[in-house]
């Protein structure tokens, strides 16, 4: 007989979802619950269970012995519960909703037109959107899937490159006719540079030297939150960005903005991945639909930068 008298599923992913984040608070927040609510809840299945799961006597949550051996098993049957209904809609047409997080360059340039087409493909599918370059916790704020720039960090996640794309040190023709044109890495100290408003990877800007390269960062005249704040920073002449070629190639060929210091440059590249949350089992069809349609559709070429007969750095996409 089976027992109807309490969601046992949604108390463990409740409870789960507190070991991981930390918390009542930070849990209540991702579930769009009261702290209060959430603790409760934890209090209800301890008294099912006739067992603490966690002592609240500290600030730092802590798990009892019943309930670290309760997490590692609410984790386990939840997955294999997901990959259940994972394997059930494996075959099933695309629906529902679906809430995707993209940086705002790759996601105003390339994303957002093709979002049309997807939608007409796929009718009984709808969208959350959220363009930001700040990193988003895909389970903090139940976003489905995630798209990121740059080098990823170890995690649960599961990844697909979408592209690829040199990074180039660009400055507007108005600011170099202002500051001059710098010959040099170490020239850039007099120079005026737009930054980042939050950690990087890569703290600073590298250069080739010899057969090793070097990271300089310049004092930021500016600083912004994301790479589209940044390029318009940069054409109106606020100092030196350094940014995808995929961002600003469009600019470079307009005679907007100018490399500069190409000689100097390591040929890094950004890559550019689908990030979504997932045990290697099939994923929901809305999911696994987006994905597949932006590897299709995305068309980024990655053209490199090549001096002309008049000394200018041109685009040049091998075509």
């Amino acid at each position: 007989m089976p027992r109807l008298d309490s969601n046992r599923a949604a108390e463990m992913e409740v409870f789960v979802r507190v070991v991981d984040l930390g918390g009542f608070t930070a849990a209540a927040h991702s579930f769009r619950l009261t702290p209060s609510g959430v603790s409760k809840l934890i209090s209800r299945m301890e008294a099912r269970l006739g067992a603490r799961l966690v002592n609240r006597s500290t600030r730092k949550l802590q798990l009892t012995a019943e309930g670290e051996a309760f997490y590692q098993r609410a984790v386990r049957i939840l997955a294999e519960m997901e990959e259940a209904e994972r394997e059930a809609a494996a075959g099933a047409a695309p629906r529902g909703h679906l809430t995707v997080n993209s940086n705002i360059p790759f996601g105003m340039r390339y994303m957002m037109p093709l979002v049309p087409q997807f939608l007409a493909q796929h009718p009984e599918v709808t969208l959350d959107i959220v363009l930001t370059d700040t990193v988003v916790d895909l389970m903090e704020e139940r976003a489905d899937i995630a798209i990121r720039v740059g080098p990823l960090a170890a995690s649960r996640l599961l990844a697909r490159k979408l592209a690829t794309s040199r990074m180039v040190l660009v400055a507007s023709p108005d600011y170099l006719a202002r500051a001059g044109m710098p010959k040099t890495p170490a020239e850039l100290a007099r120079h005026r540079c737009i930054g980042w408003t939050f950690p990087r990877t890569i703290r600073g800007w590298p250069f080739r030297k010899g057969e090793h390269s070097e990271e300089i960062l310049p004092p930021p005249a500016a600083r912004a939150s994301d790479g589209e704040a940044v390029r318009l920073l940069a054409l109106g002449g606020a100092g030196l960005a350094r940014l995808a070629l995929f961002h600003v190639g469009s600019d470079i060929e307009a005679g907007c903005l100018v490399p500069v210091l190409q000689n100097y440059n390591p040929g890094d590249r950004e890559d550019i991945h689908a990030v979504y949350a997932g045990h290697g089992g099939p994923l929901p069809a809305r999911v696994r639909a987006f994905i597949d349609f932006l590897a299709k559709h995305v068309r980024m070429s990655d053209p490199t930068l090549r001096r002309g007969a008049n000394g200018e750095w041109r685009l040049h996409t091998g075509r």
